[in-house]
């Protein structure tokens, strides 16, 4: 898997059995391979401005480095090539319009490279038989988190910050087509580019989050911000670096710098931003599918690299401690005559706290966390088993996604 952020490939031997609810999957070994800053310009500029000339070779390309990063996760599992059952590859996503007149996707390095150079059959293109049935092609990794984190009493939303946001909000004992997810909005994308930017090149991330701890968040930025369409569209939705990559930033620049803000504050600004993108999703889209009687019982489990920026969680818990005193207060102001307002009322007035668990506390490196959805959703496509969910991406029905690349005979 390479995300959104192209900072590199994450890849896992996993050992999967069963399908569906009862597939189980744990993980031998991850390995993360880092991109060279220049192949990582290159991935992030050929997305807006690639020439088909680019895009063509940057395919075999990146279908070298997938196969280099294949072997190397097989080799510190401790295991040979031909003990692998297939390869589950997401490539590189470069475009994605989900809402063009033919809705379409692009993701890069090549499967075919993959199978040839590891000779083990590879599964690749996932997105693209979700979108041919109606549907966005994205998310997908809901499937995943619907097999690992469906808890039997209490719900749980999976929130992943990678260089985009998203969500999967699973009820208790949810069925699949009880699962709900979307990209709230962006997640480092923003934070990362700004950093390149007014590092001139020397940094690609606000490590630790300790530029974001030195500034001050410029609350008007911020509601110029929050003020982009997409927060407000109604899932099923996804988002990129079409919406938040370059013009975006181009114009939060733009707007800081009249505003006279410091290199600090803008990142500050940036994080928040990241923050309460994600609270206000809550707050418009999962709150209210919640009870209040359950809201104690509700765990929110964060992955991706937003989860190791402890400014950025910081943020995140108070923005979504505001977010539910919001939703309380409003979910209280209803006839308390009926039985079941009265017993939200009494649960409001007691007051709610969230977990927010990592991935990391059940046994998981976040970085691992979307290779291993994609190796799943390989597993369930040998089997000829469907993997998208309808409800998540607006699919007409399940299909089986991908396509298989035979390996050497």
């Amino acid at each position: 898997m390479s995300g959104t952020s192209a900072d590199g490939i994450d890849a896992v031997v996993a050992k999967i059995s069963g399908s569906g609810r009862t597939l189980r999957a744990k993980i031998i070994a991850h390995h993360h391979q880092r991109f060279t800053p220049t192949l990582r310009a290159q991935v992030v500029n050929v997305g807006l401005h690639g020439h088909v000339a680019e895009i063509c070779e940057l395919n075999f390309a990146l279908g070298e480095r997938f196969a280099d990063a294949a072997l190397a996760v097989i080799q510190k599992a401790g295991l040979r090539p031909g003990q692998i059952t297939a390869i589950g590859s997401h490539g590189q996503t470069i475009h994605h319009l989900p809402n063009a007149k033919y809705p379409s996707t692009l993701q890069i390095g090549e499967p075919c490279v993959i199978a040839e150079r590891t000779g083990i059959t590879t599964v690749g293109d996932f997105r693209v038989r979700d979108m041919a049935a109606g549907g966005q092609g994205a998310p997908l990794v809901p499937y995943t988190d619907w097999v690992l984190f469906t808890h039997d009493s209490r719900p749980r939303i999976v929130q992943n910050i990678g260089g985009i946001g998203n969500l999967t909000f699973l009820p208790p004992r949810a069925r699949l087509t009880e699962v709900r997810a979307f990209d709230t909005g962006p997640g480092n994308m923003v934070m990362d580019a700004l950093m390149t930017k007014l590092s001139r090149g020397k940094l690609n991330c606000d490590r630790g989050g300790k530029w974001a701890a030195r500034g001050g968040v410029s609350e008007k930025l911020l509601v110029q911000c929050m003020a982009h369409p997409y927060l407000r569209r109604n899932p099923p939705k996804t988002t990129g670096r079409e919406e938040f990559g370059e013009m975006f930033l181009r114009e939060f620049l733009t707007n800081g710098r009249k505003l006279k803000l410091g290199d600090d504050d803008l990142v500050a600004t940036a994080t928040a931003f990241t923050a309460e993108s994600i609270a206000d999703a809550y707050r418009r889209f999962v709150f209210p599918k919640i009870k209040l009687a359950a809201l104690p019982k509700l765990q929110i489990i964060l992955g991706g690299g937003g989860a190791k920026n402890p400014t950025l969680v910081r943020m995140l818990e108070q923005r979504l401690g505001q977010s539910l005193c919001a939703h309380r207060a409003s979910a209280v102001k209803t006839d308390a005559d009926e039985p079941q307002r009265r017993d939200d009322r009494r649960e409001a007035e007691r007051g709610v706290s969230v977990e927010i668990p990592t991935h990391e506390d059940f046994g998981m490196d976040s970085s691992a966390k979307e290779p291993l959805a994609f190796a799943i959703m390989a597993h369930e496509t040998w089997l000829g088993q469907q993997s998208n969910v309808p409800s998540v991406t607006g699919a007409r029905k399940a299909v089986v996604l991908g396509k298989i690349v035979p390996g050497r005979c």
